[in-house]
C-alpha cells in the first residue's frame, strides 16, 4: 500500500476549502434571496402562517395584483409592506415598513435621488435614503434609522414622507433601488 505524504492531505483540504469559498462567493454575488415563506408551528391553528410577521398581522408573501411586471420595488399602502422584484418577476425580498404621515398616491414612479445618510424631518439620523416622488411639497423616500430603530416616533402635526424599515431591509433596498428603478405603489 503506498504511503501518502502529509503535505498531500493538506493540499487536498486547501483545494476543497477554496472551492467551497468560491461557491459561496458566487451565491453571494447573485444578490439577496427571497424571504422565507415557511410555516412555523403555532399554538393555535391559523389560516395564514408566515415566517416573519409584521407588527400587526401575519406577513403576506404574495406580490399584490396590479403591481406591474419586471424588475421593480412594490410598495403596498394598505399592507405597509415592500417587495423587491427581480427581472423575472420573482420576489427577492419582502418586509414590513412604517410610513410617514404623507403617503404617495398609487401609481408608478422612478427612483431619482439617493442619499447615503442625513437627518430625517423627525430629527432621527437615517441612512439608505431612496427618493421616488413628492406630494404636497414633501419628499417621499424609503430609509432606515441609523440606530436600527423600527418605526419613527409620532410626528406631532408634522408632515413626514419617510417610509422607514429595519436596518437590514434598508441596506437591501439601497442595493436594489438604484437610480431609474421602477417603484410601483399599490393600495
Amino acid at each position: 500500500m503506498p504511503v501518502i505524504p502529509s503535505w498531500a492531505w493538506v493540499t487536498g483540504l486547501t483545494v476543497g476549502a477554496v472551492a467551497a469559498v468560491a461557491v459561496l462567493a458566487v451565491q453571494a454575488d447573485q444578490g439577496p434571496r427571497p424571504a422565507a415563506a415557511t410555516a412555523r408551528p403555532s399554538a393555535s391553528p391559523s389560516p395564514s402562517v408566515s415566517a416573519r410577521p409584521s407588527p400587526t398581522a401575519s406577513a403576506p408573501v404574495r406580490v399584490p395584483d396590479g403591481s406591474g411586471t419586471g424588475r421593480r420595488i412594490v410598495y403596498s399602502l394598505g399592507q405597509k409592506r415592500v417587495w423587491l422584484i427581480d427581472a423575472s418577476d420573482a420576489p427577492r425580498r419582502t418586509f414590513p415598513v412604517w410610513p410617514g404621515t404623507v403617503s404617495p398616491d398609487p401609481g408608478t414612479y422612478t427612483v431619482g435621488t439617493r442619499n447615503e445618510a442625513t437627518t430625517g424631518s423627525d430629527g432621527v439620523q437615517i441612512e439608505h435614503i431612496v427618493y421616488f416622488t413628492a406630494k404636497s411639497g414633501v419628499s417621499i423616500a424609503f430609509s432606515n434609522a441609523v440606530d436600527g430603530a423600527s418605526p419613527p416616533p409620532p410626528a406631532a402635526g408634522a408632515q413626514t414622507g419617510g417610509i422607514r424599515m429595519r436596518k437590514a431591509d434598508g441596506a437591501a433596498l439601497w442595493t436594489f433601488g438604484t437610480a431609474g428603478t421602477t417603484v410601483t405603489v399599490v393600495k
